[in-house]
């Protein structure tokens, strides 16, 4: 199916002495324009690494495979000048850590008004005022006041806006939220989410919003693709992910959030935890911490169409289907 981003059988391996870790292991994905797409899934299953070498910010020493395409527009392999055309401009990205992504010594004005200059081209004084609108409008009272201020003189919350605000710079075509509300506490994280959406009702951009955390998805995107182990498991329109999940893992991770109704019921965890690449046994990467896995599971499982708009790769499917009835 083509799209506005088409990513096809993306693999990333890395060199680690005499054995090779591959990171991604054939991730697909489609992403129409002004949709809204999560990406979830515990961490280390290649969530993030998935659009860092899509926009070809990994290390050299990584082994890139597979196609990324931007409207056609091939970007695996591509020369420095078409990628800087796309980063930033047509498609932007919010780091997890604002205190990380930011410079502590250079103030909020100055890192702001680099990237207008570099992605818009405005003169310094233009930069200066498009600033602080970006501030006002991501939701940072006194925008001006801060423009002078450096990153450690706001709370993470403020700091996570300004990154909003960079990433909204160059007035991108598709954003990529990483983990936007990591470290912050349940009040900033619904306003850092209606930020996100309201951004989103008014650009009409595209929006992928990377989380750990199935509830953070839930109400900010129309489709929910689950990872696992550097690959898709499962994928549908949120609605029915959530009512009807059919891959093992994904209702693992639905079994762990608390119910706000209804009778207490103690968390299904997932026993063990998410393989290293380096060390993943042949087959389904999930099958040494699944109830369901018989011998078939030695055999990778293909994606299958369950419904419309809803696939999962796993040999028991229909075993998952029956118990869940």
């Amino acid at each position: 199916m083509s799209g506005f981003v088409t990513i096809s059988g993306l693999t990333v391996d890395f060199p680690a002495g005499p054995r090779v870790a591959r990171a991604l292991r054939g991730v697909d994905l489609t992403l129409a324009r002004g949709e809204a797409v999560g990406l979830v899934g515990e961490s280390g299953c290649g969530k993030s690494v998935t659009w860092l070498a899509a926009l070809g910010l990994l290390p050299g020493r990584a082994r890139i495979g597979g196609s990324v395409r931007l409207e056609g527009q091939e970007l695996l392999g591509a020369p420095a000048a078409q990628l800087e055309a796309v980063r930033g401009r047509r498609i932007a990205m919010i780091f997890q850590d604002p205190a990380a992504s930011l410079n502590p010594v250079k103030r909020i004005g100055k890192q702001l008004g680099e990237a207008l200059v570099l992605h818009r081209g405005l003169s310094r004084d233009a930069a200066w005022t498009e600033a602080a609108r970006l501030l006002d409008r991501v939701g940072i009272a006194d925008a001006r006041r801060r423009l002078d201020e450096y990153p450690h003189q706001l709370s993470g919350g403020m700091n996570q806006r300004v990154m909003i605000a960079t990433a909204l710079a160059g007035e991108p075509e598709l954003l990529v939220a990483d983990e936007p509300t990591t470290a912050l506490d349940a009040t900033i994280q619904a306003q850092i989410l209606d930020l996100l959406a309201r951004l989103r009702a008014e650009t009409g951009m595209a929006m992928v919003l990377i989380s750990h955390d199935l509830g953070v998805v839930a109400e900010a995107c129309a489709r929910i693709a689950v990872m696992y182990a550097g690959t898709i498991i499962e994928e549908a329109a949120a609605a029915d992910l959530f009512a009807n999940p059919r891959h093992p893992y994904t209702r693992g991770l639905l079994a762990a959030l608390p119910s706000i109704d209804g009778p207490k019921r103690r968390l299904a965890a997932i026993p063990g935890t998410v393989p290293e690449p380096w060390s993943q046994a042949p087959g389904c990467a999930f099958a040494p911490r699944c109830a369901y896995a018989d011998a078939r599971c030695a055999t990778p499982p293909a994606m299958q169409a369950i419904a419309p708009g809803h696939q999962a790769a796993c040999h028991r499917i229909d075993a998952v289907q029956a118990m869940a009835a």
